[in-house]
């Protein structure tokens, strides 16, 4: 057997690791997160975009998340499974599928881009693009400028989790840090100093996402705990069909976000159209603009639920590899903790600041209807935060300990059956407060599920461990 690296992974403290891990991972994701969030921001300030620039962004969102969902399988996938092979020593093996994750996100990357170019029309409209002339106006310029940049964006997100992999979550942070901060720097200069619109915040946005991804290369000639070779970079089935079962709960996740963000926008156009105000020409857009900006700040709390569980997969992949069950067990315990006060900490934010959150996004240029549509939505849809954050980090963590079943089963029953499901019902009872209420009943429920499968993990590894 080869000679281990990273061993250290076995030997610190689990809460050093952590910190060590998923602080870097979070700042990477909360950042990853901003790029839209902060095209939305500028976009909503804008007097010449506003509010229907803002339901352009809302509807080409879900569309960068499914790029985002296959690279995350890869890359997920790939850094869990590295991280088992690193800690059983194998660290050949951990280099070839290093490799041949690379390989499969160039392809997957020129493929999405193709089939968004081919079939943008249908794909606006799916995701509620038609809701007026305005807004699919300037969904088709962002949605073009933005799948330019898919496969950069495509790469450097699949890289990331390859790179914390590594025992480098530093440099995972700080090529993504590096991509946001021109994406900041370039938003007002394209938007408000020469007035590129939508184009403007897509364009700023895709040499940002080039950016992280000249910096992941440029890594990956320089990894330290495997060495990659020209070999490494050709596609072994076997290989694949190995690790990318560890990403299918991070691509599921992704993918599930997507339906739910599909279901929601059609569903907001269809009750919104029944409203006496939202029925009305000029306020049709505000249900889509408002709840996308709701989502996106969901997202940034998410992003750091993900970071704390993602940053985890390399010490727990290492410890379930080298039989540290005991490790696994304690690092899950902490992990779960903060997960809840992470939690917490958000739903405080919603429910006392929600008129604050909205201002950010260009509420004193809007409509009264604007802000009371958002402070509610803000303070329903969000109410179960503290359940969701727990719920993704149960995800995630027992995709890293190789429970790849039980991880996909329970994310599929939260994302497709009870997020899409409910999504679709509750508006046919409550109208378009049953949007509203879909996020917060999937969560409560699915927790309810996790609860138990939480339970039985603790118990398994308990065992495994006074077995040793």
């Amino acid at each position: 057997m080869e000679q281990k690296a990273n061993q250290y992974l076995e030997t610190e403290p689990v809460g050093a690791l952590m910190r060590a891990y998923s602080i870097p991972c979070v700042i990477s994701l909360l950042v990853a997160a901003l790029y839209n969030i902060v095209d939305q921001i500028f976009i909503a300030n804008a007097d010449y975009l506003g509010s229907c620039g803002n339901a352009a962004n809302t509807v080409v969102f879900p569309l960068t998340v499914v790029a985002l969902a296959v690279a995350v399988m890869i890359g997920d996938g790939a850094c869990a499974f590295t991280s088992i092979l690193l800690g059983q020593g194998r660290r050949e093996d951990a280099g070839t599928t290093i490799g041949n994750a690379v390989t499969l996100t160039v392809l997957c990357g020129a493929v999405v881009t193709a089939l968004y170019l081919a079939f943008a029309e249908p794909l606006l409209a799916m995701f509620g693009g038609t809701v007026n002339a305005e807004t699919l106006r300037q969904s088709r310029t962002y949605f073009f400028w933005i799948t330019v940049g898919l496969p950069f964006y495509m790469f450097g997100q699949a890289m990331n989790p390859i790179i914390r992999s590594d025992g480098n979550p530093r440099f995972a942070m700080l090529s993504t840090l590096a991509g946001a901060v021109f994406n900041i720097v370039f938003d007002p200069i394209l938007i408000f100093g020469l007035r590129w619109g939508m184009m403007g915040a897509a364009v700023a946005t895709v040499l940002g996402q080039l950016i992280t991804a000249a910096l992941a290369v440029w890594y990956l000639c320089r990894m330290k705990a495997v060495r990659l070779e020209s070999r490494s970079f050709r596609l072994n089935g076997g290989l694949i069909r190995k690790f990318l079962p560890l990403g299918v709960t991070s691509l599921l996740s992704q993918l599930s976000l997507v339906a739910a963000m599909a279901a929601i926008n059609n569903m907001l156009r269809k009750y919104g159209a029944l409203d006496p105000v939202f029925s009305q020409p000029e306020y049709a857009q505000i249900p889509m603009a408002v709840v996308g900006i709701v989502m996106k700040f969901f997202q940034i709390v998410i992003s750091v639920a993900v970071g704390m569980a993602a940053g985890c997969i390399p010490v727990a992949g290492y410890n379930i590899g080298a039989d540290r069950k005991d490790r696994a067990l304690a690092l899950f315990a902490l992990l779960l903790r903060c997960e809840a006060l992470a939690g917490l900490v958000a739903l405080a934010v919603v429910e006392l600041f929600p008129r604050q959150l909205i201002a950010l996004f260009g509420a004193s240029g809007e409509s009264v209807y604007y802000t009371a549509f958002a402070v509610k939505s803000f303070r329903v849809y969000l109410c179960m935060m503290a359940l969701a954050t727990v719920n993704k980090g149960t995800f995630i963590y027992l995709q890293a300990i190789g429970r790849a079943f039980a991880s996909t089963m329970i994310s599929m029953i939260r994302e497709v059956v009870f997020g899409v499901g409910f999504a679709l019902l509750l508006p046919a009872l409550f109208g378009l407060d049953g949007v509203l209420y879909s996020m917060p009943v999937s969560d409560l429920l699915t927790f309810v599920i996790a609860a138990a499968v939480i339970r039985r993990v603790y118990r398994e590894l308990i065992l495994d461990s006074h077995q040793k």
